[in-house]
């Protein structure tokens, strides 16, 4: 039975899949690549490492890496993070974990002032036991980094006993690497064929009809 969840954040706990595509395209365009949203989209849910070889070569990857991603984030801050909206019902749905003694951590890319701005958001300041970043996954996902560092700070929690909830295939991916089960979610518009394909247990429209259907679901205590 689970005694703790591991959140995705970006299209799982706040409607930013689309602002991240958007802030990526245009990103791609200034320096020379021509992308659209729909492909950018895709590849969501990825870090700026594993997301930028899907689109550039490797030796632009290399020289310029550090230079796009450091002006995507500017852009993103700038025109795009002031759109992001937290998903209905986040903080009934960690009160929900809380009162039944479940531990909550997030595995986030996003870091610093943009995770606490979604914290922010979706009112979960002072729910959350543990949260991990980029900062602490030496690769993003699909790789498993970023959960197996999560699960450092849960100890002693083992993947056996946590459950990841994600909105994307890297997510149930890098979750799988971990040995960790994934719930998915339908809100960060990632196809639900793709997220069973990638390993997902089961499968919810969002963080409302999570809570909605708590009971039966995964995360309940004796799931």
């Amino acid at each position: 039975m689970p005694n703790a969840i591991i959140f995705d954040v970006d299209g799982t706990l706040v409607d930013t899949v689309d602002l991240h595509a958007a802030s990526w395209a245009e990103t791609l365009r200034h320096f020379g690549r021509e992308v659209s949203h729909e492909e950018v989209r895709r590849q969501v849910g990825k870090g700026g490492d594993q997301l930028m070889p899907v689109f550039l070569p490797p030796e632009v990857v290399e020289r310029q890496g550090g230079e796009i991603e450091t002006f995507r984030k500017d852009l993103y801050f700038r025109k795009y993070i002031g759109q992001a909206r937290a998903f209905p019902s986040v903080r009934d749905l960690f009160l929900r974990l809380r009162a039944e003694g479940q531990r909550i951590a997030l595995a986030s890319s996003a870091k610093g002032e943009e995770l606490e701005r979604y914290l922010s958001l979706a009112g979960i300041e002072g729910l959350v036991d543990a949260q991990t970043s980029a900062d602490d996954a030496e690769r993003s996902k699909p790789y498993p980094d970023i959960f197996l560092a999560a699960l450092e700070c849960l100890a002693p929690t083992d993947a056996a006993q946590a459950v990841v909830v994600g909105d994307t295939p890297y997510d149930a991916e890098a979750a799988g690497k971990a040995g960790l089960r994934t719930v998915g979610l339908l809100c960060g518009g990632f196809p639900e064929a793709d997220l069973r394909g990638a390993g997902c247990i089961a499968i919810y429209r969002d963080p409302a009809d999570l809570l909605a259907q708590y009971k039966r679901s995964p995360l309940a205590p004796g799931a």
